[in-house]
């Protein structure tokens, strides 16, 4: 029998945004489903939503990928009742975010732990009352000017815009192998 895992993306909706820093979880996720050949074809609770068996990702569980809808700061609106609905442990959770204390590129997955200023997280934290889940911590640099927002909400440099393909593959990868990690427990 498999399992179902929810992965989230993190970005804000709107044309404006597509290319911003903020919105490397949105931008991973639908590389994702891209490579499986399928798309985000359900709206539910203020997300995108995109739903996969086991036997067409070729791996081992059922997949709930949402992208929320809300802004970034209401991410937790959409998060918390897809966990309820499909009654996932938020054990079996992975959150795509963009990390300004990683370098570009800079690709870590974290278990748990604090918000460090991430409204995304923060609302997440709040609505589901805890810390326990997975993330993927998309580096997108620091910037050299104090204003971080202007700099999540700005795109990406053209430098930065011809390695993203890649990186954006290397996190695919690793979001395939955290879902299989769980067979291997």
């Amino acid at each position: 029998m498999s399992s179902e895992y929810l992965i989230v993306g993190l970005g804000n909706p709107g044309r404006q945004y597509a290319g911003n820093r903020h919105n490397i979880g949105f931008m991973v996720l639908d590389q994702l489903v891209r490579d499986w050949g399928a798309g985000f074809d359900e709206n539910k609770w203020n997300g995108e939503l995109c739903r996969l068996v086991a036997h067409s990702t070729g791996l081992p569980a059922n997949l709930v990928l949402v992208k929320p809808q809300t802004f970034m700061n209401r991410s937790g609106q959409s998060v918390a009742p897809a966990l309820r609905f499909y009654k996932i442990k938020p054990e079996h959770m992975l959150v795509v975010h963009d990390e300004v204390e990683l370098g570009f590129g800079d690709l870590r997955l974290k278990s748990g732990g604090g918000h460090k200023g991430h409204n995304g997280l923060r609302d997440i934290f709040d609505r589901i009352g805890t810390r326990d889940f997975d993330r993927l911590r998309f580096g997108v640099g620091r910037p050299e000017h104090p204003n971080i927002a202007d700099y999540l909400l700005s795109d990406f440099s053209r430098a930065e815009q011809v390695e993203l393909p890649t990186l954006i593959q290397s996190a695919c990868g690793m979001i395939r192998d955290w879902i299989q990690s769980f067979q291997d427990r």
